[in-house]
């Protein structure tokens, strides 16, 4: 499955016909990493979206890339990932054997200039992204069957999460735009550990990013444990939030549920705030980066393996069920847009470090 063509899900089309002239000589393309292995490292737990994502893409990564170089995924979990990023920035060498792969957890620090935050993403070079969408989900024992019956649970909601700043925002954004009267327990290391908190009673209402869902959701929601209810949606026509997520057409986005329980479309700086967090979140999903300073031959060497990855069949099939079905995103796709996207609006960069800091206790 690919992602519709819209104005934040890539750069433009010449963007691509440009990156073709960055071919990388033949020779240098077959042994680049002959002898050679990576290290993609996770900053959270295993069990959550990044590490099922990289696990997946490991032997597709160690086919493509020439020389086939051994991908070892590491977790560095802590501090709502910003551990292992900061890690990441003081350690890794730009000779394109360490990788940071991870999502929003990581970028909503550095836009919100976090005073724990040690590690410049902006001077990064992102190898390529994976987008992917979200799906928030209830216990059946709220008694929530549809967006509806939001407002009117059996018992008091409450959602487990990473950190307020992490890539739970986009979530908790929903859930300020949307009005729910519920209690935020944070402070898990990834994921994985929230979903398994949900999974024991422990939470009644959680989200899960594609590949965590896919591989990790479905079969309580098929077993009638987990009760589906929107997805944080996708960019429409229009460039904003508004249309489904093509992996999960039959679940509302979260702006169709607001037109549900309002009955006109969102709008404000609510609004605004969700959708620049959640365009960032969602279309980026899961980004490598290399360090800065990292030579443009080994750019180029990924834009390559990127492509091939995503015509190799084996990839195309397995990744539906996997990480739903998205193509991967090469630098020259994303580099612009994602480098325009960490640098949000003043207004919207107020609100949301007046909610982080008086709601959440966030030190900014």
């Amino acid at each position: 499955m690919t992602i519709p063509e819209t104005p934040l899900k890539s750069i433009t089309a010449a963007a691509l016909v440009a990156a073709g002239g960055l071919a990388v000589a033949p020779a240098m393309a077959e042994e680049y990493y002959a002898g050679k292995s990576i290290e993609m490292v996770v900053p959270f737990g295993e069990g959550g979206a990044a590490y099922v994502a990289a696990k997946f893409l490991e032997p597709f990564l160690e086919e493509h890339l020439p020389g086939n170089p051994q991908v070892n995924v590491n977790t560095r979990p802590g501090g709502g990932s910003i551990l292992g990023a900061n890690w990441f920035e003081q350690n890794a060498e730009p000779d394109g054997e360490t990788i940071l792969f991870t999502t929003s957890s990581t970028s909503n620090p550095f836009v919100l200039g976090m005073e724990a935050v040690e590690y410049d993403l902006a001077a990064m070079r992102p190898a390529f992204s994976l987008p992917f969408g979200a799906v928030i989900y209830v216990s059946p024992s709220t008694g929530i069957e549809t967006p509806a019956d939001l407002h009117s649970p059996n018992m008091p909601l409450i959602y487990g999460g990473i950190a307020a700043a992490a890539s739970d925002l986009p979530v908790l954004l929903a859930f300020e735009l949307l009005e729910l009267d519920l209690q935020t327990v944070l402070g898990f290391d990834g994921r994985g550990p929230a979903r398994l908190a949900f999974e024991r009673g422990e939470t009644n209402i959680d989200f899960q990013f594609t590949p965590a869902y896919m591989s990790q959701v479905v079969d309580m929601v098929e077993a009638g444990s987990a009760v589906p209810i929107m997805s944080g949606g996708a960019v429409g026509d229009d460039g904003t939030l508004s249309a489904r997520d093509p992996a999960f057409p039959d679940y509302p986005s979260v702006y169709e549920v607001y037109e549900e329980l309002n009955g006109e479309a969102p709008s404000g700086v609510e609004w605004d705030a969700f959708q620049a967090i959640g365009a960032t979140t969602f279309n980026f999903g899961l980004t490598a980066y290399l360090p800065k300073g990292t030579p443009d031959e080994v750019m180029e060497v990924f834009e390559e393996a990127i492509a091939a990855i995503n015509d190799d069949p084996d990839y195309q099939s397995k990744s539906e069920e996997a990480v739903g079905g998205y193509d991967l995103l090469p630098a020259s796709t994303v580099a612009d847009a994602l480098g325009a996207s960490l640098q949000p609006s003043d207004d919207v960069r107020d609100y949301l470090r007046d909610l982080l800091s008086n709601k959440y206790d966030v030190e900014l």
